[in-house]
């Protein structure tokens, strides 16, 4: 019946991770009802507690899937950046149930001390399905692992070292059968604490990664660094700043700032800001999206140019100043550049107004002069075509 409920939600196009994790579900239920099984037929209540433990790993395979299939869904209007973060609370709420699974190996093993007249002998029966239980879930651990690196997948991942620390439970359980076998009754506790601890460390680990994710916690240093060679080999870029970045997901956002000539074309300056995202996203592993903005100028540190005027209004001042100057009506076209808290104006004339060299320099100084009143004016250049 389990078989068939696996068939259908591969059919029915279930994501990599969820068939991954859906697996691990089947045999999960399959281990737990071994174990329960044979604990109460082999006498062993450390054997049955690893079973119910078993089971409770139900409850954290059914919040993985349900993690996983919102999180792999597309972009939408009310979530424009994915559902990654989705996976993210979905590993911070596992790494819960590993310090709860801790906790409680923790608490049964403090009252196994305090009465260990209440241990019963168990048999080879239970022995056997203890070191079987060792086995599968090694087994489960290195397969969730595998896939979670494949897949890159943070959730499947963190589950997968929760079927790490099941191995290590299962371990106490060989050990404490083992030992009650040969009458050293409260071996099995004694390393049970010891265990637990280890199993809390690692739910805290995996619930601080997590919750860094959450607040949004840049890349480490050294990824920094490679980003900023990458950004810094593409041609055209002159430096960068602001650089920003966060995960989701196990995947990264970046934003950054580069700086290109100011006297380029808008084309151009595209084109670069094209070519910096096209090979973060070939040379960096895990980036999830790339923004660009193109400065002219360090936004950082230059004169803001947020109080000047845009084209339509520059336009409407120049066509004022130039009212006197004859050729004023053969300019072709008007090339605005905005720069260290001035708009530096280029105007393009026929070359026929210009014979020479003498008469260009006229036409120069003229509209130069025209435009000087202007204090957001910084200077104004005429070519010649």
């Amino acid at each position: 019946m389990a078989d068939k409920g696996v068939a259908q939600a591969e059919d029915k196009g279930a994501t990599e991770p969820q068939r991954v994790v859906l697996r691990g579900l089947l045999v999960n239920v399959a281990l737990a009802a071994g174990q329960l099984v044979i604990g109460v037929i082999g006498r062993s209540a450390a054997l049955v507690a690893d079973g119910f433990h078993t089971l409770s790993d139900l409850l954290s395979d059914t919040l993985v899937l349900a993690a996983a299939h919102f999180g792999a869904q597309a972009a939408d209007e009310d979530h424009p950046y994915g559902h990654a973060r989705i996976e993210t609370a979905g590993t911070f709420g596992l790494s819960l149930v590993l310090v709860g699974a801790g906790v409680g190996i923790a608490l049964h093993a403090a009252d196994a001390l305090s009465a260990p007249a209440r241990l019963t002998r168990p048999d080879f029966l239970a022995l056997a399905m203890a070191f079987a239980a060792i086995g599968i879930k090694e087994g489960l651990f290195r397969y969730m692992r595998r896939a979670g690196l494949r897949l890159q997948s943070e959730l499947l991942h963190a589950n997968a070292w929760h079927y790490r620390t099941d191995v290590f439970s299962s371990i106490v359980v060989a050990v404490g059968v083992a030992g009650s076998m040969m009458g050293v009754r409260d071996l099995d506790a004694v390393a049970a604490i010891g265990v637990a601890i280890l199993i809390v460390r690692m739910g805290a680990m995996l619930g601080w990664q997590a919750m860094r994710e959450l607040v949004d916690t840049g890349l480490e240093t050294e990824k920094l660094e490679r980003i900023r060679h990458v950004i810094l080999s593409i041609d055209g870029v002159r430096t960068l700043h602001l650089l920003r970045t966060r995960r989701a997901g196990g995947r990264a956002f970046i934003d950054v700032h580069i700086l290109v000539d100011g006297t380029i074309s808008v084309s151009e300056g595209h084109q670069i800001s094209e070519m910096v995202r096209v090979a973060l996203m070939r040379h960096i592993s895990n980036i999830a999206d790339v923004v660009v903005h193109t400065d002219s100028e360090d936004d950082e540190y230059a004169a803001t140019n947020a109080r000047l005027p845009l084209r339509a209004e520059v336009l409407k001042r120049l066509e004022h100043y130039f009212a006197g100057i004859e050729a004023a009506p053969a300019i072709e076209s008007v090339v605005l550049h905005y720069l260290r808290g001035k708009i530096m104006v280029e105007l393009r004339l026929p070359l026929d107004l210009a014979p020479t060299a003498a008469a260009a320099r006229a036409l120069q100084a003229q509209f130069a002069q025209a435009a000087a009143r202007d204090p957001q004016i910084g200077f104004v250049h005429v070519c010649f075509q």
